[in-house]
């Protein structure tokens, strides 16, 4: 596919997401009818989407207007290239640009614009993050970094470096996570490799492994993931005591359905993990520590899912504070006295943070903070919030 060819391809696959499709969906089904499409030109189109997507309001402004064709010209303004090259109509290329498309951009962006997002969510991060806000969006508009962690229960990181090197993986420590990887090449190659294959490394961001290496974890502890989801931070947890086999693992999710591939993730990692149905919860415990990494708005991880961002409404994130709230009393309940509560999102706002343990230290005296982190976006990590709370014996 030529780069006009390309172009193209991302208009029509944003389009698709623009009247309501997941990205991934549209992606998918432009690949399948795209067979003449190679496997650079499927990434190539792929970068495109994501990327208009995260600056989405930037790109409308200088392209024009507000579909997949204006987004894409904005993209190309944005780096500074001209679209008539591109939109030259030769070929499978994009029509060539209108009288009214060369002049249509807006020089002037509103500050909701110059930090992609909509009105209502900018005024929610300048409220909650202050003189930080613009910073942390505009951190959203780059690509995220891909991370794993190495499974320190299975071998020393510098054989994970070396096992990732034979499969033309190339990865580098992080100073401040000393289980975590940045891969710098080859990151297609990770699912196939042996490394990942055996257990060795798993996929996680370096601020999440950064949390969950603050967790408490006594001897002979029960632990709990109650909101396990596909289980990644339970096994994080458990490959930090493999030679304390009285340590137990449970994982439980509202909807189990979502642990379906633990059991295979947890024997690949030397894991034992038993999952837990609902039903099951009340009569498995007390728990010394209960993890909750609760639903939430996800604005630390947009640059990652850039449509969560404009899908987003204020009834929403109305629910999730609530939510969370729900999960908190829940967990208390769970939590033998003296025990632990770990509360994490992958979430910048204070409301849905600090705001929100402050509040159920209020309303539950008997839980004490202890710890509290908070990791910025940055180019080794997503936004995320970490607590440790202990219920008094």
């Amino acid at each position: 596919m030529t780069p006009g060819a390309r172009i193209s391809a991302a208009i029509a696959v944003l389009d698709q997401v623009l009247s309501g499709m997941a990205a991934e969906q549209a992606l998918t089904r432009w690949a399948r009818q795209a067979r003449y499409a190679g496997s650079k030109d499927r990434a190539a189109v792929r970068d495109h989407v994501f990327q208009a997507l995260r600056c989405r309001r930037s790109y409308a402004a200088s392209g024009g207007g507000t579909d997949g064709r204006a987004i894409m010209i904005g993209a190309i303004r944005a780096q500074d290239g001209d679209p008539e090259t591109l939109f030259s109509g030769e070929g499978y290329a994009p029509a060539p640009l209108s009288p009214e498309e060369r002049t249509r951009a807006r020089p002037e962006l509103s500050d909701a614009e110059m930090a992609d997002l909509p009105d209502w969510v900018w005024s929610v991060f300048q409220e909650d993050l202050g003189p930080r806000a613009l910073e942390t969006a505009t951190a959203q508009k780059a690509r995220a970094p891909i991370a794993l962690r190495v499974n320190q229960s299975m071998n020393t990181v510098p054989q994970a470096i070396e096992m990732l090197t034979k499969d033309e993986i190339i990865a580098e420590t992080v100073p401040s996570c000393p289980t975590a990887l940045l891969v710098r090449q080859g990151e297609k190659k990770i699912r196939s490799s042996q490394a990942y294959q055996s257990g060795a490394v798993e996929l996680q961001d370096v601020s999440s492994q950064a949390a969950m290496a603050r967790v408490s974890i006594p001897p002979h502890a029960r632990v709990l993931d109650y909101c396990a989801g596909g289980g990644g931070k339970t096994l994080a947890l458990a490959a930090r005591v493999p030679l304390d086999p009285h340590v137990q693992f449970f994982a439980h999710d509202s909807d189990p359905s979502r642990m379906k591939d633990l059991p295979v993730r947890a024997s690949r990692a030397g894991a034992d993990v038993r999952r837990l149905h609902p039903r099951d919860l009340s009569k498995s415990a007390p728990f010394d520590v209960v993890l909750c990494d609760v639903p939430c708005s996800g604005s630390g991880t947009w640059r990652r899912s850039p449509e969560a961002k404009w899908q987003l409404t204020p009834e929403r994130l109305q629910t999730l504070l609530k939510i969370q709230r729900d999960i908190l009393r829940c967990a208390r309940d769970l939590i033998r006295p003296g025990g632990h509560l770990i509360y994490t999102t992958c979430s910048c706002l204070r409301r849905e943070n600090e705001a929100q343990i402050s509040r159920f230290c209020q309303d539950f005296p008997d839980m004490s903070l202890y710890d509290q982190m908070s990791w910025p976006v940055s180019a080794t990590g997503d936004g995320f919030f970490f607590a440790a709370l202990s219920l008094d014996p």
